[in-house]
């Protein structure tokens, strides 16, 4: 990557949280679709295949998985609503936290490069 020595893995981990946030919304999205089966991106493992010096986009195609649900419902959909809601707005925080850290990142780098 060639923000890694800057950002470290944490611009792959943005990547990665953004690409699950969109999966999360399209599961809540489909959630009356008939036969929709509900995905969802591991981000530990999508991470650990980053840090082995993998893209983000292909960690992120390895680690898809299909949700299995816990009460399937009769017209095949595999979405949980509650489910998915829950793992999106943990995610949304998750991905807030580490746009944080990088904004910090790049505030010290501006005020070195100012000369605060």
């Amino acid at each position: 990557m060639a923000n890694e020595g800057l950002f470290g893995v944490h611009g792959a981990a943005l990547s990665l949280r953004s690409q699950r946030l969109s999966m999360l919304a399209s599961n809540i999205a489909n959630a009356a679709t008939p036969n929709y089966k509900a995905r969802d991106l591991d981000f530990e493992t999508a991470l650990a295949s980053v840090s082995r010096g993998g893209s983000a986009e292909d960690a992120a195609e390895e680690a898809v998985s299909y949700r299995i649900p816990i009460s399937p419902s009769l017209d095949g959909n595999t979405v949980e609503l509650s489910t998915e809601q829950t793992l999106f707005a943990e995610n949304a925080v998750q991905y807030r936290t580490t746009l944080s850290f990088l904004e910090g990142r790049i505030g010290t780098l501006k005020r070195s490069l100012k000369g605060e």
